[in-house]
This record gives structure tokens, C-alpha cells and sequence, in this order.
């Protein structure tokens, strides 16, 4: 049974009304109202289930079906498909507002609750293309007219390019992201993409090493055994009977090969072998694997806060997107997986409210309703903090002013300045640095403020500013360490044994008080502590006010991350000739 739904607050008291008079004259998929009688922006929702064929085995899709009053064979609409963020389903908050804010606009909507979630078959299987692409697919065959619904519906009012290949495009975030990618990768008949806050590759997302994404990296074990208790949780909060939601060989709720990477990565131990095999596993469902086949225009939108699935994820796949000739654009919001919403953000109640929302209506009036005067903006824009606008680019700002790390814990403008000196940390049995507590962010808990306890890390700090500096993209340091206990325990065949350290950018204030730039750090598992080695930071937007000072860190743990097995004590030598570096990628001011 379908419901009409219009736009207008007025308009839904008066429907509720008539509905309480005439419950049986509900509108059906079978009998649109006519544009003339039709409220603008009113649409009707319809359930519907489909079982298709993924990976191997046949799921349940619980979906809803979003059409615009008025559109059919003679009128058709292109269409908008999505689907929830982990944990989520069809019906909740956001991924609703999607069907609603474009049915409201003219498109077709088809929102459906991701495989094993919600009320849909199938194990989790972390939106590999195989399985969640394939699912995907399947609804763009019913949005073609070419399959019908479980109760035998089909539409006809779809847009269409070609027989059996409709027009339409999709939205989401997080999950609902890297399942654009995934579906893309699988069906080139989808036109348009916007993926939102999603990662490249959850190999570096779950184990990240910032010097070398060969040797596995640093557990970021709050946000991964998080999402996997939710993940795991999934019977009990959707509780449904059908079997295929099940893993009877060890696992819950999801497929075997992700229950087996989260086992390894809070084992603690990270032999060559099963490490290997768990890359390769956690990059086979990354776009990193597959972004070679799409061809989807894509508009995709990153967060500044957010630790999860940090701007360099975005950066990986507008690069690559970027050079194999696809049109592609980015953006980076304020807001992520860790908060950071601002006001003035993305809404998809308003979206015309919004630069992104802006952004993304042009992307799909251009795409899905082919208007070629459409704007699709720069090639590259971000949120700044405190300031109007959006800034914008035709290219992501490339790294532009070195510094130098001085054995007196100054950073330096030039290599002269360097002093020759050594200094040392050790790293405890527990972590004594504090950057977040992962979930705090994202479910609106208090959060102490980042520290880091004196002789468990070192910093170097540049001298006050003299006018302000602003930092758009992501920092690159490289390192040189001594640690004779890392170097005799470092090639034992276990990565855990190797030497792990964390990387940081803090603004200190003339008072003092520092700030850890939207509490993100770079965690490095040392390839070879005999060797130097470079460190990508996670990419930041942030302005240094006249007065302050930018402080390069490296300390020894993290609270919200694996550590050092064993007691590693590090020392840093500086001398003009030979010291470390900090490359920053600034968009105005130099750090004098």
C-alpha cells in the first residue's frame, strides 16, 4: 500500500484529515494524480521486497519507493537510488530524508535498507562489489522497467537512455557511500554518484600506517570494535528469522572473512602470512580495488572531523578517479564521522540551503536531467572555519614551505637554523597520549581533551606567527628514529613487533593551550627503524591566527589505538645535514 505524501505542512494536515474520511482511497502506484490536481512536491511512498542474487546467495531487499505526483509512462522522472550508513535502515532519519527531499524534486526514489540490515537478507559483507554492488544492480533493473518487485510491481515511469538502462543516479553516506562505488563498479549504467564521508581503502581506514600501507598498520581498535558489536548486534536489533542473516561458521552477522580480520587485528599478533591475507581481504571490498571501472561522474564529499575515514581517503579516490579521466569533483565539509557540524551545512531537508546541498542538486540536475548549462562548481572546494564561503580551487593545494626539526626542539625555516642535539621518549606499558575517545563524537559524549605525558613523547614547536597561516590538504613529515630494542625484534616475522608511533600537528595558542587539529593523528608502524621513512598526515583545513604556533609531534601511544609490544625506547638526532622535515601544504601566510 502506497501513502501520499506533499510537501506542504498545510498540505499534509489536510491529506491526514481526508485520510481519517477515506482510508480506502489510498494512492497506488497504478493511479498517479494528475499534474494538475497534484501538489508541487507532493510524492507517494510505496513498500516493496525484492529477492535478488548476490555473492552467491539469494536476499531479501527491503526497499521504499519514492514517486513524484504526476510522473508516469508519458511523464517519466529520473531516478535517485540510496541506502542506509552502517547500522542504519531504510526507515531511519537520514536515509529517508533522501527519498523525501528528492521525490519532493521531481526524481523517482528507491531507498532500501543495505544487505543485513534492517529487514534485508544477507550477511554483512562490507559492501563488496560482488555481493552489495550486485544487490544494487538488481534495483537498477526494477528502476529499468526490466524486473518487477516481489509482489510483482514495475514501473514505468523512469527515465530511460537506452532499453533496459534508466536513468539514475545515487546518494549516501558512509556506508551508503562505498556502496556507490561498489555498484558503479559492477553496472556502468548508473550516471552519477555522491559519495559522502565514505573510505577508499578500510585496510588503512581499521589499521592505518601513514608511512607505509605495505606493512600493516596501527588498530584503530575503538571505532572498529564499535561498528563490529553494532554490526554483530544486528538479530537483536532487527530481529527477523530469515537464515541468511546467520554465519554459522563463527560469525554472527557478518561473512567469515570480516569476522577473521577483526579477530586478527585485536589478536595483537600480525604474522606475514595472515596479515597479507587480511589486506588483501580488506582492500578486495575498498574502492581502491575497483576504482579502475568506473566510469560514473562523482561528486564526493568528505569531513574535516572525522578520524574514521580521514580526508586522504577522498584525496586516494578523486586522484585516481581524476587521472583515468572521469569528472570528478571534491569537497570537504566541516562535519564526519567524529561531529563537527556547522551551521549553514549540508541539510537534505533544505538542500538549496546548503553550498554541498547546492553542489549536489546541480550535479544531478546536470547528470540526471541533462541540462548542460547546470553548474558543477570547482574542481576542489572546503568548509573554513570562521570565515564566509566555501574556498575553492582547481586543484588540491600541492605541499609548498619545508621545516626542519632542531635538536632543541624548535621548528625551523631553514636547515641552518637546525641545532645539533638528540632527545629521547619511551613508551609505557599503557598509552599516555589521548587524541579521542572514537564514538564520543559521533553519539554526542564528552571527550577530555587531547595530552600527552611528558617523556612518552617529543615535539617541536615554530616560533610565534607573524601573520596568519592556513593549512588546506595533508602535512608530510620524514623521520629518522634510533630504537635498538625495535631494531632486534623488528624482522621476527611478526609485524607487531615492529616499532609504532603516532604523528601530530597541534595550533598552540599565545596562552598555551594547544589544539589537536580535529583530534587526528597519523599511526606508524616503523617499516625499518634503520631507515628513514615518511610519514602522510591525515588532511586538515585549519587557520593559524597571528601569535600562534604550529607543534610537530611524535608520541610513543594512543588511547584510541594499539600500541608497541614491549618497552621500545626512541631517540631523535638533529643536525643541520641530517634531520627530520615537515611539509606543509599552505594556501596563504609561510611559517617564519
Amino acid at each position: 500500500m502506497s501513502r501520499a505524501v506533499p510537501r506542504s505542512r498545510k498540505a499534509l494536515a489536510l491529506v491526514a484529515g481526508a485520510a481519517a474520511l477515506a482510508a480506502p482511497l489510498a494512492l497506488t502506484l497504478a493511479a498517479p494524480v494528475s499534474g494538475a490536481e497534484a501538489d508541487p512536491g507532493a510524492y507517494t511512498v510505496t513498500p516493496l521486497r525484492f529477492t535478488v542474487e548476490a555473492g552467491g546467495r539469494s536476499c531479501a531487499v527491503d526497499a521504499d519507493l519514492y514517486r513524484p505526483v504526476g510522473t508516469d509512462a508519458a511523464h517519466p522522472a529520473p531516478a535517485v537510488l540510496a541506502t542506509n550508513g552502517f547500522g542504519g535502515s531504510k526507515g531511519d532519519g537520514s536515509t529517508a530524508a533522501i527519498g523525501k527531499a528528492f521525490a519532493e524534486r521531481g526524481y523517482v526514489g528507491l531507498v532500501y535498507s543495505g544487505l543485513g540490515f534492517g529487514k534485508s537478507g544477507c550477511l554483512i559483507s562490507l559492501d563488496a562489489p560482488e555481493t552489495d554492488g550486485r544487490a544494487a544492480a538488481r534495483l537498477v533493473d526494477f528502476l529499468s522497467g526490466t524486473r518487477a518487485a516481489d509482489d510483482g510491481t514495475r514501473v514505468d515511469f523512469v527515465t530511460r537512455d537506452g532499453a533496459g538502462d534508466p536513468r539514475v543516479g545515487m546518494i549516501g553516506g558512509s556506508y551508503g557511500g562505498a556502496v556507490q562505488l561498489a555498484a558503479a563498479s559492477v553496472d556502468p549504467r548508473i550516471d552519477a554518484l555522491v559519495p559522502l564521508i565514505t573510505w577508499n581503502d578500510l585496510a588503512y581506514a581499521l589499521a592505518p600506517n601513514a608511512a607505509d600501507r605495505a606493512t600493516p598498520g596501527v588498530f584503530k581498535w575503538q571505532w572498529t570494535n564499535g561498528f563490529y558489536l553494532i554490526g554483530e548486534g544486528q538479530p537483536l536489533l532487527s530481529p527477523s528469522l530469515d537464515p541468511s542473516r546467520i554465519n554459522s561458521l563463527g560469525c554472527l552477522h557478518f561473512v567469515t572473512d570480516a569476522c577473521d580480520t577483526v579477530r586478527l587485528l585485536n589478536s595483537g599478533r600480525y604474522p606475514a602470512a595472515e596479515s597479507e591475507k587480511m589486506l588483501t581481504y580488506a582492500r578486495s571490498v575498498s574502492p581502491v580495488s575497483y576504482l579502475d571501472r568506473i566510469t560514473a561522474p562523482t561528486l564526493i564529499v568528505q569531513g574535516q572531523s572525522d578520524s574514521l575515514f580521514n580526508l586522504n581517503e577522498a584525496r586516494a579516490t578523486y586522484d585516481r578517479l581524476r587521472e583515468r579521466g572521469v569528472d570528478t569533483r571534491m569537497i570537504w565539509q566541516s562535519w564526519g564521522h567524529s561531529g563537527g557540524r556547522k551551521p549553514g551545512e549540508l541539510d537534505l531537508a533544505d538542500p538549496e540551503g546548503s553550498y554541498v546541498g547546492q553542489r549536489v542538486l546541480a550535479w544531478f540536475d546536470r547528470y540526471l536531467r541533462k541540462n548542460a548549462a547546470a553548474d558543477t562548481g570547482p574542481a576542489f572546494a572546503w568548509y573554513r572555519e570562521g570565515r564566509s564561503g566555501y574556498g575553492t580551487a582547481d586543484r588540491v593545494p600541492a605541499l609548498s614551505q619545508k621545516l626542519y626539526l632542531s635538536g632543541d626542539g624548535k621548528l625551523v625555516d631553514n636547515r641552518t637554523k637546525v641545532a645539533r642535539g638528540s632527545r629521547q621518549y619511551t613508551n609505557w606499558p599503557v598509552p599516555t597520549s589521548h587524541s579521542e575517545s572514537s564514538l564520543a563524537g559521533m553519539i554526542g559524549l564528552p571527550d577530555p581533551r587531547p595530552y600527552d605525558t611528558p617523556g612518552t613523547y617529543l615535539g617541536w614547536t615554530s616560533a610565534p606567527l607573524t601573520a596568519p597561516v592556513d593549512l588546506v590538504g595533508a602535512p608530510r613529515a620524514t623521520l629518522r628514529v634510533v630504537s635498538p630494542a625495535a631494531e632486534r625484534v623488528q624482522d621476527s616475522g611478526d609485524a607487531a613487533d615492529k616499532l609504532v608511533l603516532f604523528a601530530k600537528l597541534y595550533d598552540v595558542a599565545p596562552d598555551g593551550t594547544k589544539t589537536l587539529v580535529n583530534r587526528l593523528v597519523a599511526p606508524v608502524r616503523v617499516p625499518d627503524v634503520t631507515r628513514p621513512f615518511t610519514v602522510e598526515l591525515p588532511g586538515i583545513v585549519h587557520r593559524y591566527e597571528t601569535g600562534h604556533r604550529l607543534e610537530f609531534v611524535v608520541a610513543a601511544s594512543d588511547t584510541a589505538y594499539s600500541g608497541n609490544r614491549g618497552v621500545k625506547p626512541v631517540t631523535v638526532v638533529s643536525a643541520p645535514e641530517s634531520t627530520g622535515t615537515l611539509s606543509l601544504p599552505l594556501v596563504e601566510g609561510r611559517v617564519g
